[in-house]
């Protein structure tokens, strides 16, 4: 079954398990935690639902190149065996919310957990965190994933391979065998 996409969160849920990310790049770190949620909503027998953002936030506020395009993101993500793609616009009016407004929307989907990175922050200023979540919610930590040299495996870190031209990095720790590194990357940012 293909998964569902959508530009908010899924109305009619009875319950479900929600990962929350940027997921920029679908890197390794990313398909081991989808992978983890897909596994809970499955023993749990309820719907997947991965939520995202186009553009990523640190995108949207410069502080960082796109690794992957919205549409690559989705697909990736979809053919991990997700039910849901939520893909939000993640704008000037998105970044103004509140964290209390961002719990309201993913209360209205019944998660009976919800998954997200140790870092996770959200709403206007960053002012939730993980701690907020759990205020609410059942929150699921994933164990960062480390690549072989016993680093952490990060968006940030793949973007630093990049800079440096280290494109065989970048596409281990990446994990997609059909990785594209596009061109212009390859004589820098």
């Amino acid at each position: 079954m293909a998964a569902t996409i959508h530009s908010a969160p899924v109305p009619g849920l009875g319950a479900s398990v929600v990962t929350i990310g940027a997921f920029d790049g679908v890197h390794m770190g990313h398909q081991a935690l989808i992978r983890s949620v897909i596994a809970s909503g499955r023993a749990q027998g309820l719907p997947v639902v991965a939520w995202t953002f186009d553009p990523p936030p640190k995108v949207f506020f410069g502080r960082a190149p796109l690794l992957m395009c919205a549409q690559e993101k989705v697909a990736r993500i979809a053919s991990l065996g997700v039910d849901h793609v939520i893909l939000s616009h993640f704008d000037g009016a998105f970044r103004a919310r509140s964290a209390e407004s961002f719990m309201d929307d993913l209360a209205a989907m019944n998660p009976a957990e919800v998954w997200v990175g140790d870092d996770f922050r959200f709403g206007a200023m960053q002012r939730g965190d993980v701690d907020l979540l759990r205020s609410r919610f059942a929150v699921r930590l994933l164990t960062p994933v480390m690549c072989r040299k016993g680093q952490r495996i990060s968006s940030s870190r793949i973007r630093s391979h990049w800079e440096r031209g280290e494109f065989h990095r970048v596409r281990e720790l990446v994990g997609w065998e059909d990785f594209y590194v596009h061109p212009a990357w390859e004589t820098g940012w």
